[in-house]
């Protein structure tokens, strides 16, 4: 770590950084990024940890969290830095393949529009089909933190292999038991809420953090694209609920 940054007050640790003074007392007061010391007049000073989570901020405000987010992303123990820049730079080139896409889209549309003076329908449309489709593809991703997407990513192999065929077989069952009216009380109604936990409990791996990622996935229909449907009617998602509750069982 170069000496000199060690413990800057906040006049120069924004012109080294290159962002604000404004932008530092607005971070601070958010509880984002506070100061790590003060002087004895009471300046606050920053140093390395301040500088790499100033990094951090900045990397997640360019991907498109807003501060919200990044302030619940950043709230749980420090990652590695290695791997935190690692995540950081598959969250960027994701960012770079969707706006890849997005250009050669616009160009096109462009392009036609220049040599007939007029716009092109099917050109525009599929600008928005291009924008829309990588927005469908990573919407689910707001819900986990990148080191949960990580760990998700890292598992992908295993949840395809055995998640898949669970649910493929498990969502007609509660679908059928749901329309029979089936006692959500009942012992055959306890061993399918088991097998949808024991599915649940395979994706999240256990981990809390992605438990509750999924539990606010679910909460909030009102925001998912056009193109999510959810796995179970509210018939049957209305039974699984009435079922765990029955049971005294956590499921989502």
């Amino acid at each position: 770590m170069d000496k000199s940054i060690a413990s800057m007050q906040i006049q120069e640790f924004a012109q080294r950084t290159g962002v604000t003074v404004r932008t530092l007392h607005h971070y601070d007061r958010l509880g984002l990024l506070r100061p790590g010391a003060r002087t004895e007049s009471g300046y606050r000073l920053y140093g390395e940890r301040e500088l790499i989570r100033l990094q951090q901020i900045a990397t997640l405000k360019f991907i498109g969290c807003s501060l919200n987010e990044i302030k619940a992303i950043l709230s749980g123990p420090s990652p590695d830095l290695g791997e935190t820049l690692k995540l950081q730079r598959e969250a960027l080139e994701r960012k770079r393949r969707t706006l890849d896409r997005a250009l050669r889209a616009v160009e096109r549309a462009q392009k036609l529009f220049t040599q007939s003076g007029r716009a092109d329908w099917n050109a525009l449309q599929h600008i928005i089909e291009v924008i829309q489709m990588e927005q469908d593809k990573t919407w689910m991703l707001q819900y986990f933190t990148p080191e949960q997407q990580a760990v998700l990513a890292a598992r992908k192999s295993e949840l395809r292999a055995q998640g898949e065929e669970g649910w493929a077989k498990l969502i007609p069952e509660i679908e059928a038991a749901a329309q029979n009216g089936l006692d959500p009380a009942s012992e055959e109604a306890r061993f399918l809420i088991e097998r949808h936990q024991e599915l649940v409990n395979l994706f999240t791996g256990g981990d809390p953090g992605i438990q509750a990622g999924l539990e606010r996935l679910y909460a909030d229909k009102a925001n998912w694209p056009k193109t999510f449907k959810s796995p179970f009617s509210e018939e049957a998602r209305s039974f699984i609920e009435r079922a765990k509750k029955a049971h005294s069982m956590s499921c989502v």
